[in-house]
């Protein structure tokens, strides 16, 4: 048994599996918590003989327990327009994404904007492709439409209106006004050219924002989180973060990975950059156990599922395409520069093999002027990431948190895309461990582009098969222990919080998940049925089902 300190714990759980996610992966049957903080572990009958009087002692019946879940790449804000969005889920056609449409349009009055939840036509579809304006004029005729899809987002007339869209309009640096054969905009925007559209959007008042972002935070506790890296924030809700801070109404710990101008890729001069930072007092991973900033966020390419990764060799259908890139690489490595010169740790979206050159490069140039090994910068997502990358990487002390709950519903998209031997090769948890090591790596969901479940997630890190059984790269398989330490104490480390969170050890915060089934035992095809019946964070119970 372990023990820290001699005064009565608050709460003892026991008669449970606690997997505590130690450096020996130990399972215990009991823990003791006091003052929001893990004050023993060990056997049942020497935990329960710290009790007092007044100690609350809470038999779990045998029920598995996890240290709470880290998910190291997901944007919260997304899961607070829940009740204010339409939801695509579950649409397999285009008449089925635009029934879903009409039935919440008649919901809201007219000229009120419509926002989608993030959802992925190309893969959901049948017809494997985008709506138009047209069709979204179909069944909103009178309300501006914008559905993003993370990268892209389509527009119906009104909203393309509204954001000043014409066919005079030149496509902006870095983004593209998809247009018909008659040169007229067809509704969809992508990269940069989204801009046009948020600037457009007259937005949320304040008091619903702020809502927002505590529901976003409970639905995420309802999936056993505890801890989140939240992907690209803007300043307007790094202030709302701080307001529920300060008012005790935080229930997930959360790290934010800062975006001077709230986009991926900051609509800033060189100049304005460097007088940014020049002037921001704060530093990377300044903050608190409740609330930290763990860098900035920055962008090199599109997506694997979305056929704009940017990639070393060709796409299979286009011997002269190559992917898109959303930055200049000599822009890239300035900004980096920048930011590291007035210390600042960045990550940096990179997909595609040549992207993660791009970034490898900009890292190893600052490197060169001002170290930062073991400050932790960030290769995000790294999805097509090739051996040699790894091992520059290792070197540089350059993490990479990835998410391989991509393959789970869009696998045949990126086998579509770029053929079936790279989407096997796709997020390759197992030559990133064996290469990097486990304490350079985190997995995440980029949520709400994917689904937020860390159960899905983990079930294809151990089986590489997707929803439909099907299997994708089976030597890239990891085993059940190392898929719970990504979710766990090495997730831990994406923040420097590794020593209060991620495993459940004495001198921890008590934060963990009790489940529906034991993850360690259950067949694998059981895994992705999993859920969470409890969460606490601190000690206390933010969500019970």
């Amino acid at each position: 048994m372990r023990q820290d300190g001699p005064l009565y714990p608050d709460r003892i759980l026991h008669n449970a599996k606690i997997v505590t996610s130690d450096a020996d992966f130990s399972v215990v049957s009991a823990l003791a918590i006091r003052g929001g903080r893990i004050v023993a572990t060990g056997r049942d009958e020497e935990v329960l003989a710290l009790a007092g009087s007044e100690t609350l002692r809470e038999d779990l019946s045998g029920a598995t327990v996890l240290p709470g879940l880290i998910d190291t790449h997901i944007h919260v804000e997304e899961a607070g327009l829940i009740r204010h969005t339409v939801d695509f889920k579950g649409v397999d056609s285009v008449d089925a994404a635009l029934a879903r449409l009409k039935a919440f349009v008649e919901t809201r009055a007219p000229g009120e904007w419509i926002v989608g939840q993030m959802w992925h036509p190309q893969s959901q579809l049948a017809e494997k492709r985008f709506l138009t304006a047209r069709e979204l004029d179909t069944v909103a005729p009178d309300n501006p439409v914008h559905l993003p899809l993370g990268h892209f987002s389509l527009l119906n007339s009104l909203a393309l209106e509204a954001s000043g869209v014409t066919r005079d309009t030149p496509d902006p640096e870095g983004g593209t006004i998809h247009r018909d054969g008659d040169g007229e905009p067809t509704g969809v925007l992508e990269e940069a050219a989204e801009r046009l559209v948020f600037a457009a959007f007259p937005g949320w008042t304040p008091e619903q924002r702020r809502e927002m972002l505590i529901d976003a935070q409970a639905h995420c506790n309802g999936f056993g989180l505890t801890s989140a890296i939240s992907a690209a924030v803007s300043p307007t809700d790094v202030r709302h973060y701080h307001s529920i801070r300060r008012a005790g109404e935080q229930t997930l710990r959360l790290s934010l990975m800062f975006a001077p101008t709230g986009e991926l890729n900051p609509n800033l001069t060189d100049a304005e950059w460097e007088r940014f930072f020049t002037l921001t007092g704060a530093t990377s991973d300044f903050g608190d156990e409740w609330l930290s900033l763990s860098g900035v966020k920055l962008q090199v390419d599109g997506g694997m599922t979305l056929r704009t990764a940017a990639m070393r060799d060709p796409y299979p259908d286009d011997p002269n395409y190559h992917g898109v890139w959303v930055i200049e690489p000599t822009r890239l490595t300035h900004l980096v520069a920048v930011a590291n010169r007035n210390d600042w740790r960045v990550g940096i979206h990179a997909v595609g093999d040549a992207a993660v050159d791009a970034v490898l490069d900009a890292y190893e140039a600052a490197d060169a002027e001002r170290s930062i090994r073991d400050r932790r910068f960030i290769v995000i997502h790294g999805s097509l990431m090739q051996p040699d990358q790894m091992d520059r990487a290792r070197r540089l002390g350059v993490r990479v948190d990835a998410q391989p709950t991509f393959l789970w519903n869009k696998a045949s998209a990126v086998a579509r895309f770029l053929g079936k031997a790279t989407a096997d090769r796709a997020v390759p948890m197992r030559t990133l461990i064996d290469r990097m090591g486990l304490d350079l790596l985190g997995a995440g969901t980029d949520y709400s582009i994917n689904d937020l479940d860390p159960f899905i997630n983990i079930a294809f890190m151990v089986t590489r098969r997707d929803v439909n059984g099907d299997l994708y790269g089976a030597e890239q398989a990891i085993s059940r222990e190392e898929a719970i330490r990504l979710y766990t104490s090495a997730a831990a480390r994406y923040a420097f919080a590794e020593d209060r969170v991620g495993s459940l050890e004495p001198g921890k915060l008590a934060d963990l998940v009790v489940l529906s089934d034991d993850i360690l035992s259950v067949p694998d095809e059981d895994l992705s049925t999993i859920r969470a019946t409890r969460t606490m964070v601190g000690g206390r119970t933010v969500y019970e089902a």
